[in-house]
C-alpha cells in the first residue's frame, strides 16, 4: 500500500512563504505525474500546481508566480514553495501522485493565512 505524507502547513502572515512536502512511500522514479490540490471550506477541490514527467508545471491561475512545485526523485518527494501568500490561499492542501495503475493521495495539510 502506497503511503504519502505530507507536511509543512500552518498558519502564516498575509506575504509570508510556506514550503509543503509530500513524501512516498515507495520510488516515485516511474510515477507519471504528480501535483498538489486545495480545497476550502465549502468549496470543491481544486488543481493547485500538476507536474508531469519529463514535462513542465501547471499552475492554477490563481497561483502563477507565487508557487512553485518541484520534485526530488531521490527522496521520492514533492514539493509546493508558496510565497506571497494571501488569505484566500486558507485551505487544505493535498499531495496526488499518479502511476500508470493508481491515483494517491495525501491526507491533507491545513494551510491557514491570517493576520
Amino acid at each position: 500500500q502506497v503511503q504519502l505524507v505530507e507536511s509543512g502547513g500552518g498558519l502564516v502572515q498575509p506575504g509570508g512563504s510556506l514550503t509543503l512536502s509530500c513524501v512516498a512511500s515507495v520510488s516515485i522514479f516511474s510515477f507519471v505525474d504528480m501535483g498538489w490540490y486545495r480545497q476550502a471550506p465549502g468549496n470543491q477541490r481544486e488543481l493547485v500546481a500538476l507536474l508531469p514527467r519529463g514535462s513542465s508545471a501547471n499552475y492554477a491561475d490563481s497561483v502563477k508566480g507565487r508557487f512553485t512545485i518541484s520534485r526530488d526523485n531521490a527522496k521520492n518527494a514533492v514539493y509546493l514553495q508558496m510565497n506571497s501568500l494571501k488569505p484566500e490561499d486558507t485551505a487544505v492542501y493535498y499531495c496526488k501522485m499518479r502511476n500508470y495503475i493508481t491515483t494517491y493521495w495525501g491526507q491533507g495539510t491545513q494551510v491557514t493565512v491570517s493576520s
